[in-house]
């Protein structure tokens, strides 16, 4: 499995959603993740927690699937995981957020996890 930590905010079990969609990808290409979302359940191996596990220190990716009026109570938690990137897949482009992360060096992508993954761009 791969070092590098994803943090997938947002995530969800039920089918049909692209969090759930992208956590599957996520583990079928062996990618470390962790899932938070609004409730605590599972897809394939990954549990969805609804706030950060305490023994995760660093993450490298923040995969966003939150609309931008609710990011608002994640922004604390991505600026003091520091993540090397954040990426704002289709529907939860927040300018506002965007350009605060770039100010601080996190590279900010308005892309889709699924594509990166299928297009090994991740």
């Amino acid at each position: 499995m791969s070092k590098k930590v994803t943090l997938v905010l947002g995530a969800s079990n039920k089918p049909g959603r692209y969090s759930k969609m992208a956590l599957e990808l996520l583990e079928k290409k062996g990618k470390k993740t962790i899932a938070i979302g609004l409730v605590e359940a599972s897809v394939g191996n990954i549990k969805i927690h609804q706030k950060l596990p305490e023994d995760v220190k660093t993450v490298h990716t923040v995969s966003l699937y939150i609309r931008a009026s609710l990011q608002e109570q994640y922004q604390d938690l991505i600026f003091q995981l520091n993540p090397k990137r954040v990426i704002f897949n289709p529907g939860t482009s927040n300018l506002k957020l965007q350009e605060k992360l770039r100010e601080v060096g996190i590279e900010v992508l308005s892309a889709c996890t699924l594509v990166m993954l299928q297009t090994n761009q991740y």
